[in-house]
């Protein structure tokens, strides 16, 4: 008789348990799925199960498999239920590793949000410099370079910039209070123009750009549904702004006026610009990124208009690029978007101390050289050779009971580092690996950019170089 699994699941996982179950194509069991009634699996306990869970759901099924956060006695399950149970993988998507076939990579090329990336200060830039800025917006992502004008400041080479993206194959959009600007822009050909309202609409029977469309009044939706029922009658395309407020400022009002005007148009065209969270609060701008795409994936929002003007926000493009892409793939696999790409979790790790206490334990148990080795768990830094185990939080600590050679300055010099590295991690919730950079996500993949090949007195820098461990 075939082995039969009941998988038990919870509302949020059963979707991406039945993606990657089928995924896995060729295996050697049957199954069957039975969501327990819980949102989350991770909620599940022995006493629920026992409870919840019937003669009938079981059926022909010769063992159960639970998520692996589920708590309790499995064992006293087993013998109450009559079948073996047992814990599967902590993650749904671990499932192909934990029955030996190798975990299919996250498709992360597909995205269906484009990115609109403001030069906001390029009046103030020749064009050169504005192509130099567009080429790094396009390297990061970017879809669409956005020349945002200055009020009360000339542009006299707006036209010239504009020819000159489009040279290089970029889209170009125009943002600017004042009509006769955006004139000027969409006469050059510029593809989109920034904004539009239900008093300057008529401009769009001028030229050719896609407008931007927002409020004549601030935060009112029914200006905007007018200027879009204007730009209806004249059959002319356009996308939808209602304009997303800062915290304080009307944030939550806004995020209802996305909502309200997806749900009264499903296939209206939409744009949200994430500048005024991103620049505007004092945090980091990749968790904001990714909380705002995930309202944006839900919604439905095509369009995205982001800026990179405040220092903390230097990265947001590069962000909002690796944001849309998870959420399409998770929305896709309807799933949490987890397990796709560590590239958001700048600061932090999700599962940042691999090893316990006690694996460490054993691990210095069998040094036999005088070498040290250098580990972190909850407890702490975890530094050990053939002499013993040191455990402490501070890296000075270490020093007094170190057994360096007299004017060893390099191997000190490597220990003093290594440990720097081990602490921040620690602090932090970072994974730590002896000789080995800390990961920072895209944050350290952009710096790693930035500072290869720049040159100094004719030596190339170059980040990420490795140290070998030090006798």
């Amino acid at each position: 008789m075939a082995k039969k699994l009941l998988f038990l699941t919870g509302k949020l996982a059963e979707p991406s348990l039945r993606n990657v179950l089928k995924s896995m194509g060729e295996i050697d069991f049957d199954y069957q799925i039975h969501q327990l009634g819980v949102s989350v699996a991770a909620l599940m306990t022995d006493k629920m199960i026992a409870r919840r869970l019937k003669p009938e759901h079981i059926g022909d099924c010769t063992e159960i498999m639970v998520p692996g956060r589920c708590r309790g006695d499995l064992e006293a399950l087993s013998q109450q239920l009559g079948l073996p149970v047992s814990r599967g993988p902590e993650e749904v998507k671990d499932l192909p590793l934990y029955f030996g076939h190798a975990r299919k990579e996250p498709d992360l090329s597909r995205y269906d949000v484009n990115i609109f990336a403001e030069i906001v200060d390029a009046p103030e830039r020749d064009v050169e410099g504005i192509l130099e800025r567009a080429r790094y917006y396009r390297d990061n992502g970017a879809d669409v370079i956005d020349i945002g004008c200055l009020p009360q400041e000339q542009f006299p080479h707006l036209e010239d910039a504009i020819v000159a993206l489009h040279d290089e194959g970029f889209k170009v959009s125009v943002d600017s209070l004042e009509l006769a600007d955006l004139k000027r822009a969409g006469n050059a050909g510029a593809d989109f123009l920034l904004s539009l309202t239900e008093e300057t609409y008529h401009l769009a029977e001028e030229v050719d750009s896609i407008p931007i469309l927002v409020p004549a009044e601030s935060g009112s939706l029914a200006s905007l549904e007018r200027v879009m029922e204007l730009m209806d009658k004249i059959n002319r395309p356009w996308i939808a702004d209602p304009i997303l407020d800062p915290i304080h400022f009307g944030l939550t009002n806004s995020i209802v006026r996305y909502h309200e005007l997806r749900r009264k148009y499903p296939d209206a065209p939409m744009m949200m610009g994430v500048g005024n969270l991103t620049e505007l609060t004092d945090a980091d701008t990749s968790g904001i990124n990714a909380m705002l795409f995930g309202i944006i994936s839900e919604l439905g929002v095509t369009n995205v208009l982001a800026t990179e003007v405040s220092p903390h926000a230097r990265r947001a493009i590069k962000e909002a690029d690796i944001a849309r892409r998870m959420m399409f793939a998770a929305r896709e696999d309807s799933s949490l978007p987890r397990d796709f790409t560590s590239d958001l979790l700048v600061a932090h790790e999700r599962r940042p101390f691999p090893d316990s206490a006690d694996d460490i334990a054993e691990l210095a148990s069998n040094i036999k050289d005088p070498n040290y080795r250098i580990k972190i768990a909850e407890q702490g830094i975890h530094m050990f050779n053939r002499d013993g185990l040191m455990l402490d939080t501070d890296p000075f600590a270490f020093y007094p009971q170190l057994q360096l050679k007299e004017g060893d300055t390099g191997h000190a010099f490597y220990l003093g580092v290594e440990l720097a590295r081990a602490q921040v991690a620690w602090q932090m919730g970072k994974r730590y690996n002896q000789d080995e950079e800390l990961e920072w996500g895209c944050a350290l993949t952009q710096v790693a950019e930035d500072l290869t090949e720049q040159t100094a007195e004719g030596t190339t820098i170059t980040t990420g170089r490795k140290c070998g461990t030090a006798e």
